[in-house]
């Protein structure tokens, strides 16, 4: 069995949602990395529940998978990026965070999302990092608990820069029912591990996977091809570990030319996966596939 790849809708931000979907499946990918957004399946909308089951309805049909990601920008406040979060000061702005993040699994339960993706937050300056690890404790347990609650798998991302920035961070939590949502390129930023010794290491408790380029200390998603990431041997760490979950693709700074660059990711990914002599080569040409109820492009 091989991998499977899906591409995060961050990297699609100027396409209807319909749209960043059939653009996804026509590539060949299996699944949709869902970042949920004012542009794309809007949590906080009066018809939230109505527009989950429309997309939800469209995965089926096209038989894609689904991960649910969290990192929508301005969301929450129109004024402060990524604000509040799990280790903001102000109580209320926590509790809206978490109210978000449940919400967010709320749609993972509909969508039958593999994982739903968060990470913690950055306090800010005058925090202290105790307290505001007390505050993250807490959030962390709140919602573990409201996924295990409906069926869902919750999964936080080190981010480097945040409160939980490291694996070793992750792994001195104790949260049960908490998986961990690795992003390989974020450990070439860190420098902590090697993206394919994390995948072996932390394996047993992967919620969901995503890879990009990057160079080494910087925190810039690149195309494949254009840092450090040594993308083909983190994919065979992924086979040997037997990791059968979507490993999504996140150019969060490429939508602007997603028409281009949802297509050529997975071409570079089959590249990596490529057969040996002998043995035929997967299926790399481009798909067109009408998504019911909607017109053709």
């Amino acid at each position: 069995m091989s991998l499977r790849f899906a591409y995060n809708t961050n990297g699609t931000a100027n396409h209807r949602i319909e749209d960043a979907i059939r653009l996804i499946k026509d590539a060949g990918y299996d699944g949709v990395a869902l970042t949920l957004d004012i542009h794309h399946l809007d949590p906080f909308a009066e018809n939230w529940v109505v527009e989950a089951d429309r997309i939800a309805s469209i995965l089926n049909r096209l038989e894609l998978g689904s991960v649910i990601e969290t990192g929508a920008r301005f969301l929450l406040d129109p004024t402060a990026k990524h604000e509040p979060t799990l280790v903001t000061a102000d109580a209320a702005g926590r509790a809206r965070r978490v109210g978000f993040l449940k919400r967010a699994i709320e749609i993972g339960r509909i969508l039958n999302s593999e994982a739903v993706s968060f990470w913690a937050g950055v306090p800010k300056a005058g925090v202290d990092h105790g307290e505001a690890g007390g505050w993250l404790i807490e959030g962390l347990r709140e919602v573990a608990d409201f996924a295990a609650e409906k069926g869902v798998v919750a999964a936080l991302e080190p981010e480097p820069g945040m409160l939980i920035e490291t694996l070793d961070d992750f792994a001195g939590l104790d949260i049960p029912g908490l998986s961990l949502a690795l992003d390989t390129g974020h450990c070439l930023v860190t420098g902590e591990r090697d993206p394919a010794e994390a995948v072996h290491e932390f394996s047993p408790r992967l919620g969901t996977v995503a890879i990009e380029d990057m160079k080494r200390g910087e925190h810039i998603h690149l195309p494949f091809g254009e840092g450090d990431m040594d993308v083909p041997t983190v994919l065979d760490a992924l086979d040997a570990v037997g990791f059968r979950k979507l490993v999504c693709v996140e150019l969060s700074r490429d939508s602007h030319r997603a028409d281009v660059m949802v297509g050529q990711a997975l071409e570079f990914l089959r590249t990596c996966r490529r057969p040996g002599p002998g043995l035929p080569a997967p299926d790399t040409a481009p798909r067109e596939t009408a998504v019911p109820g909607m017109p053709n492009p």
